[in-house]
């Protein structure tokens, strides 16, 4: 019998023990103006952390569990992990099912504490509804940066209702950073634009960039589903083949979170058929840079993609990106 499950399963009736015996009622969990200490919030993925520690600056510790280059389709959280999000003041996720194995435990500890899905008040109209994706929105929303700052919004009403004598310190910097976000995609829209209107294909090893196509005009093609849970059959791989063929697109893309190989055969494919690609770059999927770096944040991982997939098919931005920080 295979002991992972198992353990696993034991793993989340320890978190939910420790959540359910030590947390108030969401209603009651709010910090008073007397309260100098600072509160622990936890988050998910690097998308989300980023988000909350620019909102919340130094009135809280801020501990990200899903860090770069880690898929969180596929992401069991350890011991560690769960006794973080059990004894958290406030925890985030990015929500939609983006946390697939986690998201019945993060429901379940929102019985007894503040735990938000930073995607929660996003309009349904907004979402992407993709017919393989089991009748579960797209989750990768932080490809649109106007759909991301809805997240900010989220985070900052949050931590305004928690910490309200901090109200107007989390307000302004959520202005301030969603100002950033606002030149942020202007340039995704401006760069993407300069891309040959007959080169705005973007092929990479799954579907995470759905949002970046829809909100910046140029067509998507995962190799593999939304989810990596999803595997790329021979025929997919042979109609992608085709397709890059006829179209005589000539770069495709890794994702640092994803496993290249049918990158690697699609390539081959092409090859086999005459027609020479190359790898355009990689590119930031569900997960964010290295720690500390600039493509670490939320901002460097969107100037980074967007840099590297315009200048890979032949549209014109600066080598550097938006902020001139990229290596």
């Amino acid at each position: 019998m295979n002991k992972e499950p198992k353990l696993y399963i034991n793993l989340v009736l320890l978190v939910l023990a420790l959540a359910l015996a030590g947390c108030k009622n969401p209603v009651e969990n709010t910090r008073s103006s007397s309260s100098d200490k600072r509160y622990t919030v936890t988050t998910t993925t690097g998308m989300v952390t980023d988000i909350v520690r620019q909102v919340c600056g130094d009135k809280a510790s801020v501990e990200g569990i899903i860090g770069e280059g880690v898929d969180p389709h596929l992401y069991k959280p350890t011991r560690a992990d769960l006794n973080a999000l059990a004894h958290a003041d406030l925890v985030f996720y990015s929500g939609l099912v983006l946390e697939g194995k986690m998201t019945d435990v993060l429901e379940k500890m929102s019985e007894k504490k503040p735990v938000i899905a930073v995607t929660e008040s996003v309009d349904k109209n907004y979402l992407l509804l993709p017919p393989e994706f089991a009748g579960h929105p797209d989750p990768h929303l932080w490809m649109d940066v106007g759909g991301w700052m809805k997240a900010v919004e989220v985070v900052s009403q949050t931590l305004s209702d928690y910490d309200k004598p901090n109200a107007q310190f989390y307000q302004s910097n959520a202005e301030s950073y969603l100002a950033q976000l606002k030149a942020l995609e202007e340039y995704a829209k401006t760069s993407i634009a300069t891309i040959p209107e007959q080169s705005r294909v973007l092929v990479t090893a799954h579907d995470a960039f759905n949002y970046m196509g829809r909100a910046y005009g140029i067509e998507v093609v995962g190799i593999q589903g939304i989810s990596t849970e999803s595997e790329a059959g021979l025929n997919d791989l042979n109609r992608l083949v085709d397709m890059l063929v006829e179209n005589n697109v000539t770069a495709v893309f890794v994702e640092t979170s994803v496993a290249d190989k049918n990158v690697k055969a699609l390539i081959e494919g092409a090859r086999a058929q005459g027609l020479e690609v190359k790898i355009g770059g990689t590119l930031f999927s569900d997960a964010m840079g290295a720690p500390g770096t600039y493509e670490g944040t939320y901002i460097g991982m969107i100037d980074h993609n967007v840099t590297t997939i315009v200048n890979a098919l032949g549209g014109n931005a600066p080598e550097k990106g938006l902020n001139g920080k990229l290596k």
